[in-house]
């Protein structure tokens, strides 16, 4: 399963972000990312160094425009970090990255409206099995 996530993520196209008490990344095929926590964007910017914005969603925001500005772009790549974080790469730049959590679970990606894998409370990563129950992934993936 080392490369799982990426076989979920990798190559779709993003149709759509929206935010409020999380951020929502809505992928071609019915694949969804969400992030329930904390998390940082880093865009690319030609004027300046890359700008970099950190977001706590559970405060409830509006995606800002260089988030906005993912939708029609791919994600390039994709891997959860060996701490149970999560990190997307995107086509012409850019990289979100959310941090594994001690007593909340951060993120979650949905395939076909059902959890394909989640990142857990203390790192843990969880993945469904092809059964549709859920298995873990030792090591974070």
């Amino acid at each position: 399963m080392q490369n799982a996530i990426t076989e979920v993520l990798a190559g779709r196209r993003v149709e759509s972000v929206s935010g409020g008490g999380r951020l929502d990344l809505l992928l071609d095929g019915g694949v969804s990312v969400r992030v329930a926590h904390e998390f940082r964007f880093a865009a690319p910017s030609f004027a300046a160094p890359e700008e970099v914005g950190h977001f706590f969603p559970a405060l409830t925001f509006q995606p800002s425009s260089t988030l906005l500005a993912l939708v029609g772009r791919t994600v390039d790549t994709a891997r959860i970090t060996l701490a149970g974080g999560l990190e997307l790469g995107f086509a012409g730049g850019g990289a979100l990255s959310v941090p594994p959590h001690a007593q909340l679970a951060p993120w979650t990606v949905l395939a076909a409206g059902d959890v394909a894998c989640a990142g857990l409370p203390g790192g843990e990563v969880r993945w469904a099995e092809p059964d549709g129950t859920p298995g873990e992934e030792p090591g974070g993936a």
